[in-house]
């Protein structure tokens, strides 16, 4: 029998386009009972944010799409728009299939001898009396040639089947990019496909806050069918699921439901400095100053430097929101001479307080830390070299404080960005006491959602000081939701040939996760310096991350520079140059992951999910839809060996125009000098002049690289132009490319009201194509 019932389910969110993916949520309660009553990963459909204490789980309000449901076979069946669910009980179990050619396939099925556990009943026993359990669990049946991604920031090959993964924050300085876990972040989101199969890709975001396993297969169980499981400590079993048909249908479908990914300023794009090793120095704003002396010398662009917490310290240690005078006499002056030449400083805060900080006990006498349950004092924890307290930030009184630090220790001595570390909030004793917006809460249930509230009041402090610009906020630690404030990177990497090639891998994997905003510390940040040609490989991989910054420690002493070794000097200026001169084309992508929640960074089986051979691990990657970054990861190697996915128009060498069709496996010439780089047929490529940094007022010539279709046919595309600080106060910039046998036809015209400083476009075709161009639009083309 059918039923006409209405059921509750989340639509996406975000006001921009989720490609279609269905989204169902499965929220199971013991006794009707809510462990977390708040989420902060999920706001409303129709809201941008949650509330500052979280948005009520329970809350349903805003979502009531059509859900038919009906009873066949002694089973409950629920259907909304091509996925319909199985609802069937002795056990109760949960099977999802979706409508493909007129049949129903399966395409995600719970575990039938027994998917979850919510906890367990207080037992008395011969007068003792045993704890409630409040461990919650989900176990889904495995399929043959099943692929898993997701997760965020998982060390080891992108698919991650067959593997078992922890999510508990740590600090994993020097970590090994291949076996280390855990790591930096709480990203409890994977993916599920099973390639050359109907049915598509299904996302599950567990919304949970507590330290939590994934076991994608590592066990084996006799009475069971093979199986992945779930298993969170703490909180409830509150899953989403998303159904796309294909991966990164799943991938934005979870953008949109966790939050739109924030813009900053065009200028975070740019070349960022780093190291420890200048602040931890004594003469520490000298060094600075040479800094700057040398990018002008070696002609390195540069748009912002990361001031590593050593301009805190007092003595050998480190005290957030406090000036080392010595180091430092005149902070604003400082950061004066940073702004004059075009470079802007991120400033590195933590959200602990060592215990003998200046600012202890006046911070203690207020409340504003997670306490210990037994003595209702500070918790203590070991950090860096010292111990001290975690600031609470599910207490408004906390939020106010780090808010009034922020700007009366940083912004107003004109610092830019805030640069929120170490703040994976290692509480050890899980019981420690938060505020929890007046509903006291164990720091165990809430952990991450600790960092992702010091990084909103971050982010709404800068976005107060200065309106009308766009705030840059950069963070280590963090959760789903975090895009919505803050950038990050995968942390305290090793320098390492390894290294390089695992965090290539790592970052697709962040960025099928939905972290679009991204980057590694070129050259490692930790152990021995890199080699000049590790180096050389790191910068021009790095150039094609969202986030370009050269950070390290070394144990050594020696610090990564562009300069550091004069012999591959011209080799790393001229990456970082190619990394300026297609900020038209990567500023579009970064926009384009705001508004339309598209990645900037995708592995290359994203352009034809049908070859087998593009989900062989290896290291390239898409940048943006156009361009496939073939990064060199093996010493000493001259020539890299590439599978091109199939698309009609095939791929342009970007170096020397040589043309090959989709569906081979390519040989490319890789000197040290050259990062190899393919054009997807059709494309054209907007690029901009070199700058010492982006300031509008050099940015003054535009020329759009022309990789034309195959002869006969029309590509169209376009590319975004605006101020690069304030509100999107710009427009497209539109083209259209028909190709013949001896011409390209272009067509160029622009929004109305996009204003430029570039007097006319130049239009150029690969090298070697000598094929005339003919021209026509709005927009002026210099003839070349």
């Amino acid at each position: 029998m059918r039923g006409g019932r209405r059921r509750p389910a989340h639509r996406a969110r975000g006001g921009a386009p989720s490609r279609g993916a269905p989204l169902l949520r499965v929220w199971i309660r013991k006794d009707g009972r809510t462990r977390v009553p708040r989420t902060w990963s999920v706001p409303s459909p129709d809201q941008v944010d949650v509330p500052w204490e979280g948005r009520d789980r329970a809350s349903i309000a805003d979502s009531a799409p059509e859900v038919e449901t009906w009873v066949e076979d002694d089973t409950l069946l629920l259907r909304h728009r091509d996925v319909r669910v199985r609802m069937a009980s002795d056990p109760f179990r949960l099977t999802y299939e979706r409508l493909v050619g007129g049949e129903w396939v399966v395409v995600l099925a719970d575990l039938a001898t027994g998917a979850y556990h919510v906890g367990s009943d207080a037992l008395v026993l011969e007068g003792l009396t045993a704890p409630e359990g409040t461990d919650v669990a989900h176990a889904v049946q495995r399929r043959p040639g099943e692929r898993v991604l997701g997760l965020g920031e998982k060390a080891g090959p992108l698919d991650r089947a067959g593997r078992r993964y922890e999510m508990r924050a740590l600090d994993a300085m020097g970590y090994d990019a291949e076996r280390t876990d855990p790591l930096y972040k709480h990203w409890p989101m994977l993916i599920r496909t099973v390639p050359g199969q109907p049915g598509g890709a299904v996302g599950l975001f567990y919304d949970n806050y507590s330290r939590c396993t994934f076991d994608l297969g590592q066990a084996k169980d006799n009475y069971h069918a093979p199986f992945w499981q779930w298993h969170a400590d703490s909180g409830d079993l509150d899953l989403y699921l998303m159904f796309g048909d294909e991966v990164l249908d799943v991938t934005r479908a979870f953008v949109a439901l966790t939050g739109r990914t924030y813009l900053p300023p065009r200028w975070s794009l740019g070349n960022s400095g780093s190291t420890m090793t200048y602040t931890d120095a004594p003469d520490a704003s000298t060094r600075l100053l040479e800094f700057l002396a040398l990018t002008k010398q070696h002609r390195i662009p540069c748009d912002s430097f990361q001031l590593s917490s050593g301009y805190t310290s007092i003595g050998d240690k480190r005290y957030v929101f406090t000036w080392n005078r010595d180091k430092f006499p005149e902070p604003s002056a400082s950061v004066e001479a940073f702004r004059a030449a075009g470079v802007r400083l991120a400033a590195n805060i933590k959200p602990c307080l060592l215990r003998d900080h200046p600012l202890y006990e006046q911070v203690a006498a207020a409340g504003l830390f997670v306490t210990d349950v037994t003595t209702g004092r500070p918790e203590l924890s070991r950090f860096w070299d010292d111990s001290g307290s975690h600031l609470d930030f599910t207490n408004p009184d906390t939020i106010t404080w780090w808010r009034r630090q922020i700007r009366t220790q940083l912004l107003d001595f004109g610092i830019e960005t805030t640069w929120n570390d170490n703040n994976e909030f290692q509480v050890w004793d899980e019981n420690a006491l938060c505020h929890g917006f007046g509903e006291p809460v164990r720091i165990g249930d809430v952990r991450p959602a600790q960092t992702l509230l010091m990084v909103r009041a971050s982010h709404e402090e800068q976005r107060a000081h200065r309106p009308e610009r766009r705030p840059y906020v950069i963070s280590r630690s963090g959760l789903p939701g975090m895009q919505r404030y803050a950038q990050t990177w995968s942390g305290d990497n090793d320098s390492s040939w390894e290294t390089l090639r695992a965090n290539t891998i790592m970052g697709v994997g962040m960025s099928l996760s939905g972290l679009y905003d991204f980057g590694h510390d070129v050259g490692g940040f930790t152990g021995t310096k890199p080699s000049p040609e590790l180096f050389v490989r790191w910068v021009q991989n790095g150039i094609a991350h969202p986030r370009f910054t050269i950070h390290s420690w070394h144990e050594d002493g020696s610090v990564n520079e562009p300069w550091m070794y004069p012999e591959v000097l011209e080799e790393v200026r001229a990456a970082i140059e190619l990394r300026y001169r297609l900020m038209p084309y990567l500023y579009t992508q970064r926009v384009l992951a705001t508004i339309c929640h598209e990645p900037i960074v995708r592995p290359t089986f994203s352009v034809d999910e049908s070859d087998p051979r593009l989900w062989e691990e290896n290291a390239d990657f898409m940048l943006g839809p156009s361009l496939l970054v073939a990064s060199v990861v093996v010493d000493g190697a001259r020539t890299r060996t590439v599978r091109l996915p199939r698309t009609p128009g095939g791929w342009w060498d970007w170096h020397t125009g040589e043309h090959y069709a989709g569906g081979l496996d390519v040989e490319l010439d890789a000197p040290l000098e050259r990062l190899p780089m393919l054009v997807r047929g059709g494309a054209g490529i907007p690029f901009g002049p070199v700058v010492p940094h982006l300031d509008p007022a050099l940015d003054i010539s535009r020329e759009l690289r022309l990789f034309p279709p195959p002869p006969g046919t029309t590509s169209r595309g376009s590319w975004y132009e605006d101020s690069g600080d304030g509100v999107l106060d710009g427009g497209w910039i539109r083209w259209t490319m028909q190709a013949e046998e001896d011409a390209v036809r272009v067509v160029v015209d622009a929004d109305d009201g996009v204003s430029t400083l570039w007097p006319q476009l130049a239009l150029r075709l690969p090298e070697g194509d000598s094929r005339e161009i003919h021209v026509a639009g709005s927009v002026a083309i210099a003839r070349l």
